[in-house]
């Protein structure tokens, strides 16, 4: 079995991992990926020790292409696959369509009802992958957003020890916190952190 392409070749280079217990298929999608490009294709053909064997290759991308999953296979899945790691597409057939809502759920990039077809593999990886990139830096802003809040609590914290213990007020506290910061090669949240943890303990 053979699938025809007819997209343009993909311009970057791409490590990819198949996950297929068909043979058959196996084969067929490896020649369609390597008709798209500078790809370098492992496939895994069993579901044993699925996340470290995929970790060990460090894929750009992993294709997953499966019948019937039930919830619990495909949750163990996309746990196994990285999708927090990496782009993450899974082909099913018509009949698993009403996982896809888990899947997503689950961080998988890319996910399609009726199997795994030639004309999709290039749009569905570039799509999982642009969608994996732009989760990514949602997350990303989002844990930056969240130290930021933290650090300023605990700044205020700091601030509000040094205006009880020196009666200054809370500009001279915070000056009082980024000179020492400064002195000692420091963040400030750290020297605030620092203060607010021995507050604790001496109390």
């Amino acid at each position: 079995m053979k699938l025809g392409l007819t997209w343009v070749p993909m311009k970057q280079h791409l490590t990819v991992v198949v996950v297929e217990q068909n043979q058959e298929r196996a084969f067929a999608i490896v020649d369609a990926l390597k008709e798209s490009g500078d790809v370098d294709v492992s496939v895994i053909g069993n579901f044993s020790g699925l996340a470290r064997r995929i970790a060990m290759h460090s894929p750009d991308i992993v294709l997953i292409d499966i019948d019937n999953p039930s919830r619990d296979m495909l949750e163990e899945l996309t746990v196994a696959s990285g999708p927090m790691e990496r782009p993450v597409a899974m082909f099913v057939s018509g009949a698993a369509g009403g996982l896809a809502k888990a899947a997503v759920e689950a961080g998988v990039s890319a996910y399609v009802v009726d199997g795994l077809q030639a004309e999709r593999i290039k749009p569905v990886i570039d799509t999982a992958i642009a969608r994996f990139q732009v989760l990514r830096q949602m997350r990303t802003e989002l844990a930056e957003t969240r130290r930021a809040l933290e650090e300023r609590k605990v700044i205020d914290r700091a601030k509000g020890l040094l205006m009880k213990a020196k009666g200054v007020s809370e500009d001279e506290a915070y000056a009082l916190l980024r000179k020492t910061a400064m002195n000692q090669n420091r963040r400030v949240a750290d020297v605030a952190e620092a203060l607010v943890t021995a507050s604790g303990l001496l109390s």
